[in-house]
């Protein structure tokens, strides 16, 4: 797995998941906005694909919002509190 967010979005461009412009702007923005951990960061992008089906920016900072106000500080917290609101099953 990436180390950083860079590292990861590369990877999943690699995969074939075209990120337009924007959306990459919003996942530093939403990084920025929120101070969180890459690792955080990286889950929240996993968890946005994942509930989405596709990169929704709206959804991403919501989300990366709603995991620095419940203090979640990694990967496995960050899954925890997805399942936690319903985001995964």
């Amino acid at each position: 797995m990436s180390n950083s967010v860079g590292e990861y979005i590369q990877y999943l461009q690699g995969k074939g998941f075209p990120f337009e412009e924007d959306a990459i702007g919003f996942i530093y923005f939403g990084m920025r906005l929120t101070e969180s951990p890459e690792a955080v960061v990286i889950a929240a992008i996993e968890i946005t694909l994942k509930a989405q089906k596709r990169f929704d920016g709206s959804f991403y900072v919501s989300l990366l919002e709603g995991m620095k106000e419940e203090k979640v500080g990694n990967r496995k917290e960050a899954y925890r509190f997805a399942k936690r609101k319903r985001l995964l099953p």
